[in-house]
C-alpha cells in the first residue's frame, strides 16, 4: 500500500511517500481503507520537528476518514462497508482526561497517524461518520471539530445567548463560529482579512474586527458589547493575544486555551480572572465519547464543516505548503 513517512530531512522532504505492507487487524481490531485525511497546525509543527532528527519513520497526521475495510476477531459493533472516522487519542475513550492518554494521540511521538491507504486501529477508537457528511468532510472533524466541541459545548456550557470570540478563520475557529450559529449564540470574529470577515458573516458571524486595521481589538470589542465582553473566547492565539483575551471575557465568562498560532512566549497576568470570576478551560482535543456527541450534535443541525482545499495524495507536501501560508479559510484536505 501507499503511506507517507516522515524522515529526517528538514522542511518539506521530511515528508515521504514509501510502500509498506499492508497491516492486518488483531483481535480487538479494525482496518480502514483510509478515503481521506486532514491536516491541522500541529502537523506543522510535527514536521518542524523531523529535521532533528525526531519521528523518523512515522506515519503523520492525525485525522481521517474511510470505509471498515477487514474486521480483527471480536468485534461486534463494526461491520465491513461502515463509514468510520478515528478518534485523535486512540486510547481516550470516556471519562477524564489522564496523561497516559498522550502517547496514543495519532500521528504523534509514539502512534502512526492517518496519511496511508489503510490503517489498523482499535474498534474502540472509531465514531460512525454521520449520514449527511461525506467522507472528505468526516476527516476534518477528529482534531478541529472536537476540540471546539470540548472546550465549547462539553465544558463551556455555551448555549443560546450567550457570546463567543473567534480568534481567525481556520479549522477550530469556524467549528466554533459553526456551532455558535446552531445554538443562537452571538460570534465575534477577528481576522486580517475582509475577505474571510465577509465570509465568517455569511456563516453568522455578527460582529467582525479587522485585527490589523484595528490592533487594539480587545477595546472595540468592549464597545460593540457595550462594556460588558464575551462569555466565551476560543483562544487560539498564544501570547500574542492572551493578554486582549483576558481583557474582552465577560463577567462568570470561560477561556477555552486551546492554540500556540503565535508561538510560545511570556505568560500573562491572570488577576483580572479572579476579580470578574472568570475560568480558563484548557482543551486539548477531546475522547470517542466527545467525538460521538458531536457528530450528533451535527446531525440534528444539518452542519457540513468547512472544507478549503483538496490535494491529491501524491500532493500532500503541496498540502502543508499550502496550510502554512496562513491563507486558508477552513480545513485542508488529502484525498486518498
Amino acid at each position: 500500500m501507499k503511506a507517507y513517512h516522515l524522515n529526517n530531512h528538514p522542511g518539506a522532504g521530511g515528508l515521504v511517500r514509501v510502500d509498506v505492507s499492508k497491516p492486518e487487524p488483531a483481535s480487538g481490531e479494525v482496518r480502514i481503507r483510509v478515503e481521506a485525511a486532514s491536516l491541522n497546525y500541529r502537523d506543522l509543527l510535527i514536521l518542524d520537528r523531523v529535521g532533528k532528527g525526531e519521528l523518523n519513520g512515522r506515519v503523520p497526521l492525525s485525522d481521517g476518514a474511510g470505509v471498515v475495510d477487514a474486521l480483527g476477531s471480536n468485534v461486534t459493533q463494526w461491520k465491513v462497508g461502515d463509514r468510520v472516522a478515528a478518534s485523535f487519542f486512540r486510547d481516550w475513550v470516556s471519562g477524564p482526561f489522564r496523561t497516559t492518554y498522550v502517547a496514543s494521540s495519532l500521528g504523534g511521538d509514539t502512534t502512526d497517524g492517518m496519511l496511508a491507504e489503510y490503517v489498523v486501529l482499535p474498534a474502540s477508537a472509531l465514531v460512525a461518520v454521520p449520514a449527511h457528511l461525506s467522507l472528505v468532510e468526516a476527516a476534518t472533524l477528529p482534531c478541529a471539530g472536537v476540540t471546539a466541541w470540548h472546550g465549547l459545548m462539553a465544558r463551556g456550557g455555551m448555549g443560546k445567548g450567550d457570546t463567543l470570540l473567534v480568534q481567525g478563520t481556520g479549522g477550530v475557529a469556524l467549528f466554533g463560529l459553526q456551532f455558535a450559529a446552531a445554538l443562537g449564540a452571538r460570534a465575534i470574529v477577528i481576522s486580517s482579512s475582509h475577505e474571510k470577515l465577509a465570509r465568517a458573516r455569511a456563516m453568522g458571524g455578527s460582529i467582525l474586527i479587522n485585527y490589523r486595521d484595528t490592533p487594539d481589538w480587545d477595546v472595540a470589542l468592549m464597545k460593540a458589547t457595550d462594556g460588558e465582553g464575551v462569555s466565551h473566547i476560543l483562544e487560539l492565539g498564544g501570547p500574542g493575544t492572551y493578554d486582549r483575551s483576558l481583557r474582552s471575557v465577560a463577567s462568570g465568562g470561560k477561556i477555552i486555551q486551546i492554540g500556540v498560532l503565535t508561538g510560545f512566549g511570556p505568560k500573562p497576568d491572570l488577576a483580572r480572572l479572579q476579580w470578574e470570576n472568570a475560568d480558563i478551560i484548557g482543551v486539548t482535543v477531546g475522547s470517542v465519547e466527545h467525538f460521538a456527541a458531536m457528530n450528533r450534535f451535527l446531525t440534528d443541525k444539518a452542519i457540513h464543516p468547512i472544507v478549503d482545499r483538496t490535494y491529491d495524495f501524491d500532493d500532500a507536501p503541496e498540502a502543508y505548503a499550502y496550510l502554512r501560508t496562513g491563507s486558508h479559510f477552513g480545513k485542508v484536505v488529502v484525498k486518498l
